[in-house]
Formats: C-alpha cells, sequence, structure tokens
C-alpha cells in the first residue's frame, strides 16, 4: 500500500521533517501530535485526502512524510497516494492502522527516517482511537458476550470465527501464511493482525502487491537494493509473481538468504512471510503458472477468507458499521437493507462499503438510508 521514496536527505541532519498525519479520527491525530513533534518532527494535520493535498500544495517541504489513515472520508486510499506519487514524489508515505493507530511500513525499502517514525508512533501500544465502538457499540458488546472478533473486523458468523480462532492460533508463532479468498474479503486486515499481536510487531509491516509493480522491477524491489537486512513481516500478494521469481523466492523461504540482482553474494535477511492472493493456486499449479513446491512452503498455514455470499448473516453488522463511520447519526432503514440482502455480493466486503458510501452522500439532509438510496 504504501509508496516508496528517495531516502531522505534530512535524514541525518537535525532540521526538522515535515510530517503531515492525514486522518478523519480527531483521537489519532491528537495522540500523534503529542508522540510526535519538535525538534526532530514538524507535525500539521487534514481530516481529508483533500485537506492533505492542499496543504502539500501550499508548502510541503520536498523530503516530507506524510502518515495515511486509509479511512479517508472523502478519496479512496489509492487514489489519493496515486495523486500523492505523480505530484509530490519526493513526499513518502506510511500507513496508519485506522483502529489502532499504529504504523505499518508499506515499502520495501525502510530509511532512516521511516524506521525512526515507526519506533515513535508504535512506542507505548495501540492509541485508543475509539472507531471500533463507534459502530453501534457492536465491539464492546461483542467482548462482553466472549465474542473471538480480531480488530478492525466484523462478523460472528461460523466461518468468521474460524478466520478469527486460526489468525490468533499462527500470530504468536514464525510460521508462514498463506491467506486465500477472493478479492474485497479483507486478507489485508487478517495479515496486519497476525503481524500486529506477533513478537514482530514492534517491526516494519512491508506490504508488496506484486501485480502493481513491473515484472522487470519486481527482483529489484524485492532483493536488489536494501542494505544488509532487516527484521519484520512482510506482506506479498504471491499469486501474481511470474514463474521467473519463483523459485527466488522459494530459495529465500527455504534458507533464509536473498541475492541481489546483479550480484554474486547472498546475504540473511530475518523475515516472517504472511502471502494473500485472490488466485486459485492449484489451478495456476496444473496450467503450470506456480510452482507446486513453492506452494506447500507458503501453504504451511493457510487461511481462507469466506465470500460476503458465505456469510449473510454478517451483512446488517456491516452495513451499520459502514453507515457509521460514513454518516454518523443517521439510520439504515429496514426497505434498504431487503435490498441489500438480496444481493449476491461479487465484490465481497469492498463492494457493500462502497455501496454504503455512496447511499451516506444520497441520503442528503434525511436521516434514514431508504432503498432508493441504494444502487447496485
Amino acid at each position: 500500500m504504501g509508496i516508496a521514496a528517495p531516502q531522505l536527505a534530512r535524514s541525518g541532519d537535525r532540521v526538522p521533517i515535515d510530517v503531515f498525519i492525514v486522518s478523519p479520527n480527531p483521537r489519532i491525530r491528537q495522540a500523534l501530535q503529542e508522540k510526535l513533534g519538535l525538534p526532530r518532527w514538524n507535525v500539521t494535520e487534514a481530516r481529508s485526502g483533500t485537506g492533505a493535498l492542499e496543504l502539500l500544495y501550499k508548502g510541503g517541504a520536498d523530503d516530507s512524510v506524510l502518515l495515511l489513515d486509509p479511512m479517508l472520508p472523502d478519496l479512496e486510499p489509492n487514489e489519493f497516494q496515486g495523486i500523492v506519487k505523480d505530484r509530490f514524489p519526493n513526499t513518502q508515505v506510511l500507513i496508519l492502522n485506522s483502529h489502532t493507530g499504529q504504523l505499518l511500513l508499506g515499502s520495501t525499502s525502510p530509511t532512516p527516517v521511516s524506521t525512526r517514525l515507526v519506533d515513535a508512533v508504535n512506542r507505548g501500544g495501540a492509541i485508543q482511537t475509539g472507531t471500533l465502538p463507534a459502530a453501534g457499540g457492536e465491539v464492546a458488546r461483542h467482548r462482553a458476550e466472549g465474542r473471538n472478533n480480531l480488530r478492525g473486523m466484523i462478523g460472528d458468523s461460523e466461518p468468521m470465527q474460524r478466520v478469527y480462532s486460526l489468525t490468533r492460533m499462527v500470530a504468536a508463532r514464525e510460521t508462514t501464511v498463506l491467506i486465500t479468498g477472493e478479492s474485497g474479503t479483507g486478507k489485508d486486515l487478517v495479515a496486519q493482525e497476525i503481524h500486529l499481536v506477533s513478537p514482530r510487531r514492534k517491526q516494519p509491516f512491508v506490504v508488496v502487491n506484486c501485480s502493481a509493480i513491473p515484472e522487470s522491477l519486481l527482483e529489484a524491489e524485492l532483493f536488489g537494493y536494501t542494505k544488509g537486512s532487516f527484521t519484520g513481516a512482510l506482506q506479498s500478494r504471491i499469486g501474481d509473481m511470474p514463474l521467473s521469481l519463483q523459485s527466488k523466492i522459494l530459495r529465500f523461504l527455504e534458507q533464509g538468504e536473498v541475492q541481489r540482482l546483479g550480484a554474486n553474494d547472498n546475504f540473511k535477511v530475518d523475515v516472517r512471510v504472511v502471502a494473500a492472493t485472490n488466485a486459485d493456486l492449484k489451478k495456476l499449479i496444473a496450467e503450470q503458472r506456480f510452482r507446486e513446491d513453492l506452494y506447500y512452503r507458503l501453504a504451511v498455514f493457510p487461511i481462507h477468507m469466506p465470500p460476503l455470499r458465505e456469510r449473510m448473516e454478517d451483512l446488517e453488522e456491516l452495513a451499520v458499521a459502514f453507515v457509521a463511520r460514513f454518516h454518523p447519526g443517521v439510520a439504515l432503514g429496514r426497505e434498504a437493507l431487503r435490498v441489500l440482502t438480496q444481493h449476491t455480493w461479487p465484490g465481497n466486503v469492498r463492494e457493500l462499503r462502497n455501496v454504503i458510501e455512496r447511499a451516506t452522500i444520497l441520503v442528503g439532509t434525511e436521516r434514514e438510508i431508504k432503498a432508493e438510496h441504494i444502487f447496485l
């Protein structure tokens, strides 16, 4: 998710680094303001993506860092990051967990500045952000009833309870995890939770989207220019990796060492791999598009995320939570809910989120979302 930027020129100087905190949650902004500050950090905050862009246009330093809460009220996080990358290429974007306020290092090349920011932001553990109880008090009720929901995840259905159980079982171990499931089911949330409750939680969480990086650059991105080794967790969308790289990934998983592009020396790395894919890897194996030995090395501990159509009993709770996030105080009407329950949701929870966000805009000044506000 994060955007890699050149190493900040001022990382070793005493000049304050400009840090932009972008979050609609005032608790996150306040807590980070308290953790960061002069003389090392010059902190500015914004409540929305457009607000952050205005600040950058007005004079954001070339070598600045932006801490992004993905739950933006106005822009999709990928859209926002694309704008920042195009117009402010020297601004490094690091991703915050919306529910804990902790920093997820989204670059495969951690800089000295980003590493210090991770240490400063994550020191003291999770922030009491108040985001989970905002969904109608559901999380507090669940805990009171002894339910096992993970942070940031909603649903009491049997398939989701199995996901929660497996995630907690494996989080404390060093085992490689393979998370499978259709697009929009929440695989990234499971990967983040595994990291945040693991012994590596104070180390970087690095996300690599193999489908978003050209094949000619992917090997360099994974192995090519990181100096030395680092300790952390690596999440990779493994199903999109070309065959030419799969043998090197297998070697890395088996021996814990990598070889830089164009170099002969190997060096040790200390990471834990959590792989995620929406592809049918067994089908790709049959089509000779994915190595069988790599599959078995990755699938030491598989976790499958169920599609929304297989846990429709969670739909109302999810919809109400999204309404509370996008338009607090507005109710979800029964007719609107009936329309939602009749849909098959090929885009899963992500599609539901988008439908609800659109409905909270269309409702205008009314206090209840009706069927006429739901567009599928």
